[in-house]
């Protein structure tokens, strides 16, 4: 994670915006940001693609947190005046052409120039394949299992993060090893399985990942990772898994034969996925 020791009393310039995703749209708004620019980051509690500081890893701005339920019942006059405090130096404001702010989202992006003394800059709407670009969009792709789409959508891969856990201890003794994952605040794509990168301890791995309900043996909610090709002896602390493409949709097999062959041919897959 990036870590910014920025003073507020050295930044020229803001980008303000939800930005849970730090997508394409996300990034044309920063690159009007100086080389003293930071970045405002509105906290509703609802960002599940980058969720909490999860922000700073895809942007070289410092990233400062404003929680909605603390500045929501400001007037425009007042939000304005919040960051003249804060930011003393502050000279120019980036946002999106769909910026609304203050009490009750009152106040626009008109608003904002009328209220600032200083630079706005009013970023158009981004699209991708005349598609516009906005979070909820990539959340739907997600949830469809549409991988590609979304990371298209970001502009990178899309990637979860969470805790090593105690899995059902059957994988490493009947089927393959696997790292079992519990995953807070992240949206998990659909059901099925994924050609992904795993984070281990700093290093990346290529992998299968696992997402849904053990349909063929206890019927429990499971993320779970493969290693391919490598035999780690890792029991706990936190791993990232990076999603490239879904292989196939979760489902149930008669007998765990029939599971561990499907088990191995989906490593199989994700083995030529990468070596292409």
């Amino acid at each position: 994670m990036k870590s910014f020791t920025t003073s507020k009393n050295s930044i020229t310039s803001l980008a303000i915006g939800g930005f849970d995703g730090m997508h394409i749209a996300h990034q044309k708004l920063f690159s009007y940001l100086d080389n003293n620019g930071a970045i405002v980051a509105i906290e509703t509690g609802y960002a599940n693609l980058t969720p909490k500081s999860n922000r700073q890893k895809y942007v070289n701005f410092p990233v400062f947190y404003y929680p909605l339920d603390e500045i929501k019942h400001l007037s425009g006059k007042e939000f304005v005046s919040l960051l003249r405090e804060e930011f003393p130096n502050l000279k120019k404001i980036v946002v999106g052409y769909d910026f609304c702010f203050g009490k009750n989202r009152m106040y626009n992006t008109s608003s904002l120039k009328e209220l600032f003394d200083g630079e706005v800059i009013v970023v158009d709407e981004v699209t991708f394949e005349t598609v516009a670009i906005h979070s909820r969009t990539i959340r739907e792709f997600l949830r469809d299992g549409n991988i590609k789409q979304a990371n298209k959508f970001l502009g990178k891969v899309y990637t979860i993060s969470g805790y090593v856990i105690k899995g059902q201890g059957i994988g490493k003794e009947q089927f393959v090893p696997t790292i079992n994952i519990e995953v807070l605040d992240f949206l998990i794509p659909k059901e099925g399985i994924y050609a992904t990168k795993t984070l281990v301890n700093n290093t990346l791995y290529n992998s299968v990942s696992f997402i849904g309900h053990r349909l063929s043996t206890d019927g429990n909610f499971a993320i779970e990772t493969h290693i391919i090709d490598k035999d780690l002896n890792f029991d706990g602390g936190v791993v990232e898994v990076q999603f490239f493409d879904k292989l196939r949709d979760n489902q149930k097999y008669e007998n765990l034969d029939e599971l561990k062959k499907q088990i191995l041919l989906d490593i199989d897959n994700a083995r030529s996925y990468f070596a292409r």
